[in-house]
């Protein structure tokens, strides 16, 4: 994983706006109707390059294929894992629940994605990773002609999958979790093997606190959210920690989040997670001001703060300036290279569904490598200053 040596480098949670005959395609593969492969293969092929050559023209260092094989950062895996079958309802989280009419707004215009939501109903095992091997290929051949830093594939951590997925087959959450570590060990692995960085989108140890285990006590989502970073490094025990990041999440839809665990509680468990990068949310009003926890929080010195400096509920396009205000609060607590300027979650969460108008997220882009241009004009101008 590169770090920011020369300038603040940039990148992105991951997911990106899909086309519509992209979306088209996912959701006609997760409703299990007859697809052409030819015609599949082809619109992924073309969307993937395009979606990396606009991360290029925005200015993105470290891109994404955008999740466009993707319906989804977390229920993909029905098609890669054996053991899950049919749909089930979607927990709301605990502070939407707490207003109903505000809830059902949000419903009625459309902000809930229409994607199978499976249930495990049966042992856990890799079914094929053949989609994982066409994903990583399209990916490939599409940055064979883009000018990027580095690249980065996202693949969902066992934990979040447990959030996402209820479990009526193992005896425990426990006995569950670990099922799905080992399994997704060879998805892992084959990404990291491919040349790409790996990215695990870890939501379960934030918005997993007032989604699936609302009904639990502080301590005791805590003590779960301890048993996820276990599996986790258990799924990575053959991944080396500098090919990996991960990202942590409240839950990326607009609402009032006053239920979202603060960071400095969520903090002692998500660092002892292996990888090298942390992606974390940064820049929406909940969490901007949480910057400050770096003043008595030590980043272990094995690890790479990727902080979000640009709103992914929002369409406002941040101004460079702003952008460039963020990064520099992190870089003088943690230092400059150790920090990497990223968005607080994905711009395309769910294949067709997204609070940001698709051409506003090239837009933020943009704003993004510009605002991370003039925090490196001015973290390098106080070297050559002092020097």
């Amino acid at each position: 994983m590169k770090r920011s040596e020369e300038r603040i480098l940039t990148t992105h949670v991951g997911s990106l706006p899909r086309p519509q005959d992209v979306v088209d395609c996912l959701f006609a593969e997760d409703r299990g109707e007859p697809t052409d492969s030819e015609t599949f293969d082809s619109t992924l092929r073309r969307a993937v390059a395009e979606v990396v050559r606009y991360q290029s023209e925005a200015g993105v260092d470290v891109v994404s294929d955008g999740e466009m094989g993707k319906i989804s950062y977390a229920t993909y895996i029905r098609h890669r894992l054996t053991g899950f079958e049919g749909d089930s309802p979607r927990p709301t989280p605990q502070d939407l629940d707490e207003f109903p009419e505000f809830r059902d707004r949000l419903l009625k215009m459309g902000a809930s994605a229409k994607y199978l939501r499976p249930v495990c109903k049966g042992p856990i095992q890799v079914k094929s990773l053949e989609p994982l091997k066409r994903d990583i290929a399209r990916f490939q051949s599409a940055l064979s002609a883009a000018n990027v830093s580095e690249a980065f594939m996202n693949s969902v951590s066992p934990g979040t999958i447990a959030v996402f997925q209820p479990n009526e087959w193992y005896p425990s959450h426990e006995g569950y979790v670990e099922a799905l570590a080992e399994a997704m060990r060879q998805e892992y692995e084959t990404i990291v093997n491919s040349g790409l960085l790996l990215q695990l989108d870890c939501p379960d140890l934030a918005m997993g606190r007032h989604s699936r285990f609302k009904q639990s006590s502080e301590a005791e989502f805590l003590r779960l959210a301890e048993l996820h970073v276990e599996a986790l490094n258990h799924a990575l025990a053959n991944v080396p920690a500098d090919r990996v990041r991960f990202h942590i999440c409240w839950g990326n839809y607009e609402g009032p989040h006053m239920h979202d665990l603060p960071l400095t509680k969520i903090l002692p468990v998500a660092l002892k997670a292996k990888p090298m990068g942390m992606l974390i949310e940064a820049a929406n009003p909940r969490h901007e001001h949480e910057w400050e926890v770096w003043a008595s929080q030590k980043l272990p010195e094995d690890k790479v703060l990727i902080p979000g400096v640009i709103a992914c509920t929002s369409n406002y396009i941040e101004a460079p300036e702003l952008v460039a205000q963020r990064i520099l609060r992190f870089t003088d607590l943690v230092g400059r290279e150790r920090v990497i300027a990223g968005t607080d979650c994905g711009f395309g969460t769910f294949a067709g569904f997204g609070p940001i108008y698709p051409s506003f997220c090239w837009l933020k882009l943009e704003s993004l490598a510009k605002g991370a241009a003039l925090a490196s004009e001015r973290l390098w101008t106080r070297v050559g200053s002092a020097a």
